[in-house]
C-alpha cells in the first residue's frame, strides 16, 4: 500500500510539512512518499496559459502520483482565511486535466498554523470542497498554536490529546487494503 503526503505550500520550512511528515510516520507497514509542492511549480492558471501551454507535465505528474497512490494526507497552511496560491494554483491546473482530482483516494486532511485557531477556515473549505473533487475524506484535524504543541528537537507533537487525536485521524489509513 502507498500512501502520498504533502503540505499544501512551498514554503521550505513549513510547519505544515513538519506536521504532514510526521503524520506520515505515524503509519504502519505503509510506503509513504513526502511530496514537495516545489517540485511542481507551474505558471499561473488561466485560461489563456492553458491555451498556450497545453497540460503541463508537472500537473500531469502530480496527477499521477495520485493516481499511483492508495491514500492521501494532506497538511493545509492557510492564507487569509484560503488555500495557499501554490496549492490552488496546482489543484486548478490538475483539475483541468482531471476534474476529479482526488481519484477516490481515501484522504486524512490536517492543518496548522502558528495561532490558536489552527488554520480552521482553510481545513473546513477543504473538508467541505474535497468530495466534489471525489476525495473521500477519513479523518480531519486542526492542530493549535504549532510552536506549544509541537516538539521541534522531537518531530512530533508534545500535547497527549492532540498526539492521540492525530493518530486515530491517520489510522484510517492503516487499514485500506
Amino acid at each position: 500500500m502507498k500512501i502520498i503526503a504533502f503540505a499544501a505550500t512551498n514554503h521550505t520550512k513549513s510547519i505544515n510539512k513538519q506536521l504532514v511528515v510526521y503524520a506520515a510516520s505515524l503509519l504502519r507497514k505503509v510506503e509513504v512518499e513526502v511530496l514537495d509542492l516545489n517540485d511542481y511549480e507551474l505558471p499561473l492558471y488561466s485560461q489563456e496559459k492553458e491555451e498556450q501551454l497545453g497540460h503541463p507535465k508537472l500537473a500531469k505528474d502530480f496527477l499521477a502520483k495520485i493516481s499511483e497512490s492508495d491514500g492521501i494526507i494532506i497538511s493545509f497552511a492557510e492564507h487569509n482565511g484560503s488555500y495557499t496560491v501554490a496549492y490552488k494554483n496546482l489543484f486548478d491546473w490538475c483539475s483541468r486535466i482531471e476534474p476529479k482530482v482526488y481519484q477516490k483516494k481515501p484522504m486524512v486532511l490536517l492543518a496548522t498554523s502558528p495561532g490558536s485557531m489552527g488554520a480552521s477556515s482553510v481545513l473546513a473549505t477543504a473538508v467541505q470542497s474535497a468530495p466534489y473533487f471525489n476525495g473521500i475524506i477519513k479523518a480531519s484535524l486542526s492542530i493549535p498554536s504549532f510552536f506549544d504543541n509541537f516538539d521541534n528537537e522531537k518531530q512530533r507533537l508534545k500535547h497527549e490529546e492532540l498526539d492521540e487525536q492525530l493518530k486515530d485521524a491517520v489510522s484510517h489509513l492503516n487499514h485500506l487494503k
